[in-house]
């Protein structure tokens, strides 16, 4: 696995159109393996996530987020579909239903791009329109090149 810097933006926006913003830079690894990407990174405490370690599986025209550690979940993210998971805290279980407007995966040999927009529901009720953006480089530098 090959070291990366991973950059994640993240705009959650409500019922009465106030935004929610996190951004996180991290150290993750990336590797390629049979023409998928797999990304791991340690959470941030910053937004409540610290002991939890995730996993972008990246590939073809699909992205899974698999959660393990204080909080479980596993997404799937594919454009015009509803995919529903357990998300596991230790607060309890809710229902997460996802509908993925548009996703934009673009990865070439050092770096990528993951570009998601989604609804998202919790148990049946609608909560927010979401944007994702998470940025994989090979170094800093270019990460910064691509900004």
């Amino acid at each position: 696995m090959n070291k990366v810097i991973v950059s994640v933006v993240g705009v959650q926006t409500d019922v009465y159109g106030e935004e929610n913003r996190i951004e996180l830079v991290t150290v993750g690894r990336r590797q390629l393996k049979n023409g998928i990407n797999y990304i791991t990174y340690h959470d941030s405490q910053s937004y409540g996530m610290d002991g939890t370690d995730t996993l972008l599986k990246v590939g073809g025209d699909c992205v899974t987020l698999v959660r393990k550690g204080r909080v479980e979940h596993t997404q799937k993210f594919k454009r015009r579909e509803t995919n529903s998971s357990l998300y596991r805290t230790p607060y309890g279980d809710m229902t997460l239903t996802i509908l993925t407007n548009n996703l934009d995966i673009c990865f070439g040999a050092v770096s990528g791009t993951i570009d998601i927009s989604y609804d998202l529901m919790v148990d049946g009720q609608w909560q927010s329109a979401n944007h994702l953006y998470i940025k994989v480089c090979a170094d800093n530098n270019v990460c910064r090149a691509i900004n």
